[in-house]
């Protein structure tokens, strides 16, 4: 099964069109790249309710597996994907977000104030990435080799590979 994922950059500056979606563009790249496939993108402003509306209509949607946001993860007053995350997701993922914080935090000691949150709602995985593409590089690369894996077991394919090749 090729997964389907859904790009979601949230950014004031970008929704206006004052600065390009570099962000965005990085995660397709790497989406792509690892044989995963983007069937959606979008951009909003740093609205909470707006957010969490958006996310909630994609986890309708039942050709898209994974939402990837990139943006408003930091501290500024404007910086809501995490809270509009939390409306919405069902369960956390907390080791994910703590992957990607700790390989960055390998980097530079900015990422400490990094508050992705990871987690899944009615089915479909919600991953928040930072707003920069180098940040969207390093932390997507952490997540990447389990992204699948993560998909399938939110898809109630919960039997262990070593189970299916004894099978076989």
């Amino acid at each position: 099964m090729r997964i389907a994922c859904a790009v979601l950059t949230l950014s004031d500056s970008v929704a206006s069109g004052s600065r390009a979606d570099k962000s965005g563009d990085q995660v397709q790249a790497m989406i792509e790249k690892a044989n995963l496939e983007v069937i959606s993108r979008a951009v909003l402003p740093d609205n909470r309710q707006d957010i969490a509306t958006l996310l909630r209509q994609l986890c309708k949607r039942p050709d898209i597996q994974c939402i990837l946001t990139t943006g408003g993860t930091g501290i500024g007053p404007r910086d809501v994907t995490p809270e509009a995350t939390l409306d919405v997701v069902e369960k956390t993922l907390p080791g994910m977000a703590e992957a990607m914080r700790s390989e960055s935090l390998k980097k530079t000691p900015f990422a400490m104030i990094s508050r992705q949150v990871v987690g899944v709602h009615q089915g479909t995985l919600i991953v928040n990435l930072p707003g920069s593409p180098k940040g969207v590089a390093e932390c997507l690369a952490v997540i990447l080799p389990v992204l699948s894996h993560v998909v399938d077991l939110i898809s109630g394919h919960t039997q262990h590979k070593e189970d299916q090749e004894d099978q076989g």
